[in-house]
C-alpha cells in the first residue's frame, strides 16, 4: 500500500516542474476565453461606433453604386471605382480590425505570459502514426472537447433561435421600411443580438477557465518519489555531497601534513592535540600550519619526529591554539607572549644543535589567558 501511494500523483507541482513545463510550451490556455475576449471587444467597438459606421457604409455604398452611362460602358473605370470603394471600406473598418487584433494578441496574457518554446517547432513524427491518431481521437480529452463543443453550440444556438423568434415581427417589418431606415433598424437588431450572444459566452468562459486551470495543474501533479528526487537534484544527493566533502577533507589534510616538516615546533597536549607553528622573517605574527586532535594529532607528531621538528608539551597553550586559530592563520594577539617564549626555546635548540653546550630547558608556566583555554576533552 505504501508503494502504491508513493506512485500516485498526489503532490502539487513544484515551481521547478512548472518552469520546465513552460520551457516546453505547456501553459494553461482557454480557447473560449480568447474567443470571448475578441468578440466582446468587437461588440464594444461596434456599439460605440455603430452610428458612424452606418453612415460611412451608406456613403461608401452610394459612391460605389452611383455611376453614369459613360462609366457603365467603361469596365476599366468601373474597376477603379470598385478599388476606391474597397480602400474607403478598409480605412473605415481598420480601427476595429486593429482593436480585434490587439485583443487576440493580449488574450493569452490573462492566464499566462507570452512564451517562445523551440521545442514546439521541432517535428514530431509520432503524430504521423495512425494508431496514435486514432487513440487521440477517441481519448477522454477529445470526447470532453466534443461534449464542450456540443454544449456550447446548443447554448448559443438555442439563445440565437430564441432571439430570432422573439424579434420576428421586427425582422419582417424591415421590408416595409425605407432603405436608410431599414438598414439602421437592421443594424440595431444585429448589434443587439450580437451583444446578447457574446454575453452568453461569458457563462461558457466562467466554466471553461477554472476547468482548464484545474486540468493543467492536475496533469503536472507529481508523485512523492518525484518530489524527493527533484529536491535531491536541486540540493544535491546527500551521499554524493558527503563523498565530495570527505574528499575535500582528505585533500586538505594532505596539504596540512605536507606543511608539518617546514614547521618550527609542534605544541602538544601531549596526546589529545597537536599544533604546528612557524615564524619566518617578514611575518607579522607566527602562523598555525597544521593542527589536529586524536589520530590526526598522533600523525602530526610522527611526521614531526621523522623530520626532526621539535615537540613541546604545553597543554594549556595547545588547547588554546587548537580552539582559537585556523590553519594558515596568525595566532591571536593574546597568545603572542606565550608563543614568543616557545619560539625563543626553538632558537635556543637551534643554537645548541650547532654549537653544543647545555641543553636548553623547555619553558614552564607559559602566560596563556585562562579564558582562552577550553576544558580538557
Amino acid at each position: 500500500m505504501a508503494e502504491d501511494s508513493d506512485l500516485e500523483k498526489t503532490e502539487e507541482p513544484t515551481g521547478r516542474r512548472l518552469e520546465q513545463a513552460r520551457e516546453k510550451g505547456q501553459v494553461p490556455q482557454s480557447r473560449e476565453l480568447g474567443t470571448f475576449l475578441v468578440l466582446m471587444v468587437g461588440a464594444a467597438s461596434l456599439w460605440s461606433t455603430g452610428g458612424w459606421l452606418t453612415e460611412r457604409s451608406l456613403a461608401i455604398g452610394r459612391n460605389a453604386f452611383n455611376f453614369d452611362t459613360k462609366t457603365a460602358h467603361e469596365p476599366a473605370q468601373m474597376l477603379v471605382q470598385l478599388g476606391n470603394a474597397a480602400i474607403d471600406a478598409l480605412y473605415t473598418f481598420a480601427p476595429i480590425l486593429g482593436v480585434l487584433l490587439l485583443a487576440a494578441v493580449i488574450s493569452p496574457l490573462i492566464l499566462n505570459a507570452w512564451i517562445f518554446s523551440g521545442e514546439k517547432l521541432m517535428p514530431d513524427f509520432g503524430r504521423l502514426n495512425p494508431m496514435e491518431g486514432i487513440g487521440r481521437i477517441f481519448s477522454w480529452n477529445s470526447l470532453l472537447e466534443l461534449l464542450k463543443a456540443i454544449l456550447k453550440a446548443s447554448l448559443v444556438g438555442g439563445i440565437a433561435a430564441f432571439l430570432i423568434w422573439s424579434k420576428r415581427e421586427e425582422i419582417f417589418s424591415l421590408m416595409m421600411q425605407p432603405l436608410e431606415q431599414g438598414i439602421a433598424h437592421a443594424g440595431h437588431l444585429m448589434m443587439f443580438c450580437f451583444v446578447v450572444l457574446v454575453s452568453v459566452l461569458a457563462v461558457v468562459v466562467a466554466i471553461d477557465v477554472p476547468f482548464q486551470l484545474w486540468q493543467y495543474f492536475d496533469k503536472l501533479k507529481m508523485t512523492k518519489d518525484e518530489v524527493k528526487q527533484e529536491m535531491k537534484e536541486m540540493q544535491g544527493d546527500p551521499q554524493v555531497k558527503g563523498r565530495i566533502r570527505s574528499l575535500q577533507m582528505q585533500a586538505a589534510r594532505r596539504r596540512m601534513m605536507s606543511a608539518v616538516p617546514q614547521a618550527d615546533i609542534i605544541v602538544t597536549n601531549p596526546t589529545h592535540y597537536s599544533v604546528a607553528l612557524t615564524y619566518k622573517a617578514g611575518m607579522i605574527a607566527p602562523k598555525v600550519v597544521a593542527k589536529g586532535s586524536g589520530e590526526i594529532a598522533q600523525k602530526i607528531r610522527e611526521i614531526a619526529a621523522e623530520h626532526g621538528v621539535p615537540l613541546l608539551e604545553a597543554p594549556p597553550l595547545a588547547r588554546a591554539l587548537y580552539r582559537h586559530t585556523e590553519i594558515d592563520s596568525e595566532i591571536p594577539a593574546a597568545l603572542y607572549t606565550a608563543v614568543a617564549e616557545v619560539l625563543a626555546y626553538v632558537y635556543q635548540l637551534t643554537q645548541w644543535k650547532h654549537g653544543g653546550g647545555n641543553y636548553p630547558l623547555p619553558p614552564q608556566d607559559l602566560p596563556v589567558p585562562p579564558e582562552l583555554v577550553p576544558e580538557p576533552a
